[in-house]
């Protein structure tokens, strides 16, 4: 197993889910540069495009020796797009990907104001400084918008340390990755887009119902487009795997096929 997260977390989102299923799996997850405690190469070596990540996740299962034909990919977010523009070079990169709330197409209808903003200047350098602004409030309320207050979660403290100490490890915070993501994200949207026919990895997609920043009729589109199977999860917002674990273990339990697993030791990687 191998758990993409998103923006602003670290690997630590997954750290329950994990712990959950390493008794069966052998279980990865890292944090992407720009996020956590990786590193922050410059932007003149590296764009932080869905693409590059896409070469940093190849590069994480060459030299982790992961099986491709046993693994599962469970992305999120901005590490969604990433896998899946790897399996379009690589179709055998992995036996099965879950992605869920993420933005595949070029659909700013359905994204919310702040990230339609991100995706060109001059509105993109006011929500880069925004988003650095307001950190204390983004890491404490990012996860409960478009929530009800019964509907709310709290995160771990291990989560919630970790982000922090993350934002501004090395030159560039969190938010600085996110902005230059966001700089080459039309561009890679198209192109996966363009491709969407040559997809063969199989793929199964997650949605929260309540997503406040990304619309599941995003999630439908993709769906529709790629003739995958979609899930959309009531009561359920942006970051399901937070909100609700418990499914988000059955899930990938469900469709990796877990009752044909030889029970393998526990890992974790940063």
């Amino acid at each position: 197993m191998l758990f993409l997260h998103g923006f602003p977390e670290t690997l630590y989102a997954w750290k329950d889910i994990a712990l959950a299923l390493a008794d069966d799996y052998e279980v990865h997850a890292f944090d992407w540069p720009g996020f956590g405690l990786s590193a922050r190469p410059p932007i003149e070596k590296f764009s932080y495009a869905p693409k590059d990540y896409a070469r940093v996740l190849k590069e994480y299962i060459r030299k982790s020796n992961l099986d491709a034909s046993s693994l599962t990919i469970y992305a999120t977010d901005i590490g969604a797009l990433p896998a899946l523009l790897l399996a379009l070079e690589e179709p055998g990169i992995a036996q099965a990907i879950i992605v869920g709330d993420f933005a595949p197409l070029n659909r700013p209808q359905y994204m919310a104001e702040n990230l339609q903003a991100l995706k060109a200047k001059p509105s993109s350098d006011l929500v880069r400084a925004a988003l650095n602004k307001n950190r204390d409030e983004i890491l404490e309320n990012a996860f409960r918008r478009g929530l009800t207050k019964n509907e709310q979660f709290e995160l771990s403290q291990e989560l919630k340390d970790d982000m922090l100490r993350g934002w501004n490890h090395g030159s560039l915070t969190t938010a600085d990755a996110f902005y230059h993501y966001y700089a080459h994200f039309t561009r890679d949207q198209e192109y996966f887009e363009a491709n969407l026919n040559t997809l063969r990895t199989p793929v199964r997609i997650v949605w929260g119902e309540k997503d406040f920043y990304i619309k599941k009729e995003m999630g439908l589109e993709l769906a529709q487009k790629a003739k995958l199977q979609i899930q959309v999860l009531a009561n359920i917002g942006h970051y399901p795997h937070l909100q609700d674990p418990r499914r988000t273990i059955e899930d990938v339990r469900a469709f990796s096929g877990s009752g044909r697993r030889k029970a393998v030791p526990g890992a974790s990687a940063r």
